[in-house]
């Protein structure tokens, strides 16, 4: 079972979307799209850059890597960072990948000095797309294309060739039908017309012989138009296309009146049909009358098609003229574009060298910083060394004088407080006693003899960390004390 408010693929009730939202601001926000791994870093080849004003070093080129695991959950990797990735206040080990779950605080980097925050600090979070959208981050990609976008010159389309209300050469072969069909194929009308299923045995011998003018008149219109759309696109780039604009218009003009007829003739046609399917018998005046008009209309398209080659020749030759024209303008053009690109080139550079002067400076008061810590650092060690001898010396003037036996001059071996509070030996208080019985301190009477523990437990631990001399003598007194009380 996944764990409540975890990064899982799917998770996008109501158009909602996972991100990184940038603390205390509402731009810079950065997307995780499912089934995409998102990098980031100050480097190009990243799906966000992130290049700080402050500290340009401070963020590398490829900082860490956001993608899901098999499991359809979001992770986060630290790609060996120099200032590092921080979730939730720890540092990430590099090259290990973490989960990341709703609400956790991601920073990227430290901050500076005097400073609380650090520049590039993230929550993840799960927005409304509506919400989310206005405040995303662009991705180094689109960044790039709207640069190069920026330096692309504008082409005339051939959409912008066609007017309103006029049809161009682009749309003719879509929109202008054969006439003809094959036998025993319905005849479809792209008109108001209905559909004719006549059988072509029906149709007089005239109509079908308007296939042939049909394919000369495609022949004429569409390679005309090709090259004459061509031409047009340069003619665009020229200085001064006043004189051939109207001889365009008329061109559109034109077309769109040899549209109409073909759509007219098209319409004549169907009603011929659906005339003859009526009346296969009668109204042979009417059907006659209607084929007179379909011949004329054919008739008025050819003198229309003869005309249009006549301009679209005329067309060729000023587009010549003015391509000629436009070679100089485009050789002159050449040199000027050089020129800026040398400009922005040197501008470059010098941007350049002014992010490198900055990280230079950067760096030395990194180092400054490190340096001075080092030093704070070798201090510390110094005073604690300090410290740790004083407090040696100390234990060892306390061994010296205070748990040292009056008689042996020995640390105290089983030791032994008499009733007068004087400690000593348990062998030496012994070996006194056969002489006197008295304190060899204060004189006074023994009356009663204590084994103190405690004495021995604390003397035996401070030996532990003395010299291995004293250990090897504290022994060697030991056992003879031992022989010589069994002997």
């Amino acid at each position: 079972m996944e764990e409540p408010g975890s990064l899982v693929t799917g998770d996008r009730a109501g158009g909602r979307r996972w991100c990184l939202r940038r603390a205390r601001m509402n731009a810079e926000w950065l997307l995780l799209e499912d089934g995409n791994e998102v990098t980031i870093g100050r480097g190009f080849g990243v799906t966000y850059q992130l290049v700080s004003k402050i500290c340009p070093l401070m963020i590398s080129r490829n900082h860490c890597v956001l993608k899901q695991n098999v499991e359809g959950q979001w992770t986060i990797m630290d790609n060996k960072s120099l200032n590092g990735v921080w979730l939730n206040r720890e540092r990430l080990e590099p090259l290990k990948v973490y989960s990341i779950h709703k609400g956790d605080h991601i920073q990227l980097g430290v901050p500076l000095e005097n400073k609380e925050n650090a520049e590039y600090e993230y929550e993840v979070t799960e927005e409304d797309w509506e919400r989310m959208y206005p405040c995303l981050a662009p991705k180094n990609d689109q960044i790039i294309g709207k640069n190069r976008g920026l330096r692309t010159k504008r082409k005339f389309s051939l959409d912008e060739l066609e007017g309103p209300g006029a049809e161009g050469p682009s749309h003719l072969k879509s929109k202008i039908s054969k006439v003809s069909y094959k036998p025993g194929q319905p005849v479809k009308s792209h008109g108001k017309g209905e559909v004719a299923s006549q059988p072509s045995e029906y149709l007089d011998p005239k109509l079908t012989s308007l296939e042939p003018s049909e394919k000369a008149t495609e022949a004429l219109v569409y390679p005309s138009s090709t090259k004459v759309v061509a031409l047009h696109h340069k003619k665009q780039k020229a200085s001064n296309p006043s004189a051939s604009q109207s001889s365009l218009e008329l061109f559109k003009v034109t077309m769109s009146r040899i549209l109409k007829l073909k759509t007219q003739m098209q319409e004549k046609q169907v009603a011929v049909l659906n005339v003859k399917k009526q009346t296969q018998k009668g109204n042979s005046k009417k059907i006659v009358k209607m084929e007179k008009e379909l011949q004329d209309l054919q008739s008025q398209l050819c003198a229309e098609q003869a005309q249009q080659q006549a301009r679209v020749e005329q067309l060729e030759k000023t587009f010549q003229e003015e391509e000629q024209h436009l070679q100089g303008l485009e050789k002159d053009q050449g040199e000027e574009d050089l020129k800026q690109q040398l400009a922005q080139a040197l501008q470059e550079h010098r941007a350049l060298m002014e992010e490198l002067n900055r990280s230079k400076k950067d760096f030395e008061a990194i180092i400054q910083a490190k340096n001075k810590e080092l030093e704070q650092t070798k201090e510390e060690k110094e005073k604690m060394q300090a410290q740790k001898e004083e407090v040696l010396s100390h234990v060892n003037d306390v061994l010296e004088n205070e748990l040292q036996c009056i008689i042996c001059s020995e640390y105290f071996i089983e030791a032994v407080t008499l009733n007068c509070a004087h400690s000593f030996c348990s062998y030496c208080i012994n070996e006194w006693m056969k002489r006197k019985v008295e304190c060899p301190i204060c004189r006074k009477d023994i009356k009663s003899k204590t084994h103190s523990l405690v004495l021995d437990n604390c003397i035996n631990k401070m030996v532990d960390n003395l010299s291995s001399e004293v250990k090897d003598r504290r022994i060697v007194l030991i056992r003879e004390r031992k022989a010589k009380r069994l002997s």
